[in-house]
């Protein structure tokens, strides 16, 4: 198993709007496609303004798989232009669990 951690900075101010317009609009298609939602939050202490997303994969073929899914769906076209000029930045990191880990 893989895990794509993803953290997003949003703009000031656009974070409960960025949170509601992903839920309704970009997660129905994120879970159509990626599927395994391990977790979405939000910071509320330290650097504000920022949502962490984590996604379960089997391996790098599986994920690169279900993004083409997802970036060929017109729908998520659609979520991106909605969402355009929300995020300040984005960090992406591909995480694998430890042997002892409970999300093995």
């Amino acid at each position: 198993m893989i895990i794509d951690h993803r953290t997003y900075n949003i703009k000031h101010g656009k974070s409960q709007i960025y949170i509601a317009l992903f839920k309704d609009c970009g997660l129905p298609i994120q879970l159509k496609h990626l599927g395994n939602l391990i977790g979405y939050f939000e910071t509320v202490i330290g650097t504000l303004n920022q949502v962490i997303h984590l996604w379960g994969y089997i391996d790098f073929a599986d994920m690169e798989k279900r993004r083409h899914a997802r970036d060929t769906d017109p729908a998520w076209a659609i979520y991106k232009k909605k969402s355009a000029g929300m995020l300040i930045s984005q960090e992406n990191k591909i995480i694998k669990p430890v042997n002892f880990s409970p999300s093995r």
